[in-house]
């Protein structure tokens, strides 16, 4: 028998399967063994072909020359990663290769990544599917010993191939469209497009907002204090005239306590994690990005081996999973979490209600901790932080409910009504997982908080010593943060009408899925279309104007519902992909004629006062994720220049980040205390403490980085601004 070749979908992945494999031998692209050969791609290898590559005429942005549609979609090979693609194809051709294990990430996209590969390596030989969840060597031997045929998965992959070849399709043809009819590099996607609607709708709600001056009244009694409310139990007032006199009326008197309600309630523990609730609760307490939180989860799955498969919509566990749970409870015990954990596997049978559900589980089930014993003390801060809120969580969900008691009182005085409320915790239940730090986003909102309330029962009678008036104003709409973005990506039904395809919406997970969210948000802050303002994610100029052009169909999430339900019928075997994609041709036509029918235009409202130095055309001011920048508009010069940028040193005096602002030799950290030191002599201050070297290290690769992505969409806008060589456009 021969050898089997394993394919996985990164380096470390793979190094990781050949060390439980046993592969020892190095080779090009690969690690070899007696039985086995593990190599890997480097992400995708094979990707669709660019226009160019169907019609020369295609190399030219032009309007002429769109819609394109190809009748039948090519694939070719990245060149960035050509030589690793042809170490696999060779290893793939072998003679004593007799079978191949498909051991990408095992989800959508992990399909496409292989079967790409295979198809254009021309792989014919019998092939097999690894599907597991976590990166532990027993999770690892476990999958091996369970190997799925590879045609289990083919429909996986058509619905994969489907939705590339549509957003190709949809994607390019309306990216240039906007592109060449405005003169400026604007771009368009189905679920980038409706989610940079989400964030303009919201800040057109709030300037369009008048706020309202209302008041609430509230008395102070011996022991509590009670609210004012209305025979509709509205508590605010929009008659400042009335609020006085019910307070003049009111001061001094003495009511009856004429209800007093007293319920037991039980609140269950939050579902474990799935990655979109992770990232929410990652921004909301550290302000991680959607996309460091996935980067810090990858290092804890694939590298510390702690933490099971990130990309994943769930957020519970299949009962074959139940019997893996006493290990890894075993596995956390450690520091502040040990007591919780022996606590919990001590009173068994375990508690598992609350985390167990085989209907609601799809490719993989929640983030919960692997076997893994865990080292706290090898991981960053970041990862730790990530890691802590996984635990918590983990260890929350087999714990009983929280039990209190909710005591409501209702105070009657001169024909008007108050209310209080109070809670007596009775069992703290899960919410010992987090200590005293705990607070849901519902009681952040809260308008009536809870109290100590004093024994009191029906009929006692209390004094009003103060009664005062309380004013306020109505509060516009909140602006999103990454947090509540993912959130309003995730159940986006609000913005369909149709109730039908809102449904569809969330039974599919809304727009995009766990895996893209983070990328999708990162798109929208490279091509400058929203910009950060603390945590709160505001449209640029550039953004609004771009919703506005965009055909008014990608503006809303009924097509991401309407492509989704369509994929998830490909998946399943009961739609033809063909058909589908046939489909997206003649709407991608229908797209480009909107864009070339319309009258509206494009214009910059950022120009500087400073010239580019290479064309003499005014910059404009951008507002990169990193930083300002300064940046060209004429899309044959490209000239960009970063003013400032925000760096993870802090200052010695107030420890703030400072900003590095200027170009080379002249390069400052300036603090908003008023502090300022020159680059030269940061770095000298730094590199005499060791423990400070890491900050230099960072800045500088940070410095580095672009600031636009490096997807196919601003590859073919690079392309575009190099080829068209007609009058200086525009940004």
């Amino acid at each position: 028998m021969g050898k089997t070749l394993v394919l996985a979908e990164k380096p470390s992945v793979g190094r990781e399967l050949a060390r439980v494999l046993g592969c020892k031998r190095s080779g090009e692209g690969c690690l070899e063994g007696e039985k086995y050969i593990v190599t890997w791609a480097l992400g995708h290898l094979v990707e669709l072909a660019a226009p160019e590559e169907y019609d020369k005429a295609w190399e030219k942005w032009d309007m002429l020359t769109l819609p394109m549609l190809p009748q039948k979609m090519k694939t070719v090979v990245i060149k960035q990663t050509g030589r690793q693609f042809r170490a696999v194809q060779a290893l793939m051709k072998r003679p004593d290769v007799s079978q191949l294990v498909i051991a990408t990430d095992s989800g959508r996209e992990g399909e496409l990544v292989a079967r790409w590969i295979m198809e254009k390596a021309g792989w014919k030989k019998p092939a097999q599917r690894l599907w597991i969840s976590s990166q532990t060597d027993r999770a690892i031997r476990e999958g091996f010993a369970n190997l799925r045929p590879a045609s289990e998965y083919d429909n996986l992959f058509y619905s994969a191939r489907a939705r590339s070849q549509a957003d190709w399709l949809v994607g390019l043809n309306v990216t240039r469209a906007l592109t060449c009819k405005h003169n400026a590099q604007l771009s368009a996607g189905r679920v980038q497009t409706p989610t940079l609607a989400l964030i303009v709708d919201r800040e057109a709600e709030i300037r369009r907002f008048v706020p309202k001056e209302f008041y609430t009244i509230a008395a102070k009694t011996e022991g509590f204090t009670a609210t004012w409310r209305d025979k509709n139990g509205q508590a605010r007032l929009f008659d400042r005239a009335r609020a006085e006199e019910l307070v003049e009326r009111l001061g001094g008197k003495s009511g009856v306590i004429t209800q007093v309600k007293r319920t037991y309630q039980q609140v269950p523990p939050p579902a474990a994690y799935d990655l979109t609730e992770l990232q929410r609760d990652a921004n909301r307490k550290y302000a991680y990005s959607a996309k460091e939180t996935l980067s810090i989860m990858q290092s804890l799955y694939e590298v510390h081996k702690l933490l099971t498969y990130p990309r994943t919509d769930s957020r519970y566990i299949s009962d074959d999973v139940v019997p893996t749970l006493p290990e890894r409870l075993r596995s956390v015990m450690v520091e502040e979490y040990k007591p919780l954990a022996q606590a919990i596997l001590k009173s068994r049978p375990l508690q598992t209600r609350y985390l167990v559900n085989n209907a609601r589980v799809t490719d993989h089930h929640a983030i919960i901790p692997t076997e893994e014993q865990a080292d706290l003390w090898r991981l960053s801060g970041p990862e730790r932080n990530i890691y802590d809120l996984v635990v918590r969580r983990f260890l929350a969900v087999l714990m009983p409910p929280f039990v209190y008691e909710q005591v409501s009182l209702v105070l009657t005085a001169e024909g008007e009504t108050f209310t209080a409320k109070g809670k007596i915790v009775k069992d703290p239940g899960w919410r010992a997982a987090y200590g005293q730090s705990y607070q849901s986003e519902e009681e952040d909102e809260e308008e009536e908080k809870d109290q100590n309330l004093p024994e009191l029962k029906q009929g006692d009678r209390v004094s009003l010593r103060a009664v005062r008036v309380q004013p306020g104003k109505t509060a516009p709409p909140k602006r999103y943060t990454e947090a509540t973005l993912l959130t309003a990506m995730e159940h986006p039904a609000g913005q369909v009408q149709d109730k039908e395809q809102g449904k569809i919406l969330e039974e599919t997970g809304g727009l995009g899925t766990p895996a893209t969210r983070a990328d999708i948000i990162e798109k929208l802050f490279s091509a400058f279309y929203i910009e950060r303002r603390g945590k709160e994610l505001v449209p640029t100029s550039k953004g609004i104007q771009v919703v506005d052009l965009a055909p008014a169909d990608l503006r809303s999430a009924a097509l991401t519902a309407r492509w989704e339900h369509r994929l998830g019928e490909i998946a399943a075997g009961r739609q033809e992909e063909g058909r589908f994609v046939e489909e997206m041709r003649a709407y991608a036509a229908r797209l480009v004629g909107e864009v070339k029918a319309s009258d509206a235009s494009y214009r910059h409202d950022n120009l500087s006062r400073e010239k580019c130095p290479q064309c003499g055309k005014l910059l404009l001011n951008v507002q990169g994720k990193r930083g300002k920048m300064l940046v060209c508009p004429d899309r044959e010069c490209g000239y960009r220049r970063s003013v400032t940028q925000t760096t993870n040193a802090r200052c010695p005096n107030c420890h703030k980040k400072m900003e590095l602002r200027g170009e080379g030799e002249n390069q400052i950290f300036a603090c908003v205390c008023g502090y300022r030191e020159r680059l030269s002599d940061f770095k000298k201050r730094r590199e005499s403490k060791s423990a400070g070297k890491g900050d230099v290290r960072r800045y500088l690769a940070q410095q580095q980085r672009e600031e636009t992505g490096n997807s196919a969409l601003a590859q073919q806008l690079a392309k575009w601004m190099e080829q068209n060589k007609k009058q200086g456009g525009r940004m």
